[in-house]
């Protein structure tokens, strides 16, 4: 496995994770109970500030493992790049269950939603100011 980018965030008090298609990473410094998809804010990086070897493999359409570490708890998910992809959003990072793309969609066809990500992480988001980690890493052709 190759890491190809690491952004933080933080947690927040009214972080849910209970949408069913999404996982929405923010640059907001707030979150209002609206936002059921949000993992984090004050994301450290937006889909135009991601790292070019990154984009690239996006724009191949290539298999993206996501790890996320909050604490002690850890846990991933992958989806997949697509050509189509403008990673225009100086804002948000979106993370999709479905085909949809648009300006702040990283990844399609996503393994994994906002509410089927480990309720450990969740919970970590919610009672601490700590920053936590989302690293992109790809598979290496030898290994």
């Amino acid at each position: 496995m190759t890491i190809l980018d690491t952004i933080t965030a933080k947690g927040h008090t009214l972080i849910q994770c209970t949408h069913t298609t999404t996982i929405e990473l923010t640059k907001d410094t707030y979150l209002t109970k609206n936002g059921t998809c949000i993992l984090g804010i004050e994301t450290s990086k937006a889909c135009y500030d991601l790292n070019p070897l990154l984009k690239k493999k996006l724009a191949d359409g290539e298999k993206i493992t996501v790890i996320i570490k909050a604490g002690d708890a850890v846990d991933s998910f992958y989806g997949f790049g697509h050509n189509n992809l403008t990673l225009l959003s100086k804002k948000d990072i979106v993370f999709r269950k479905s085909n949809f793309i648009c300006d702040r969609t990283i990844l399609i066809k996503c393994s994994k939603s906002s509410s089927e990500l480990d309720r450990n992480i969740i919970k970590n988001l919610t009672n601490s100011k700590e920053r936590f980690s989302i690293i992109f890493k790809v598979n290496d052709v030898n290994g």
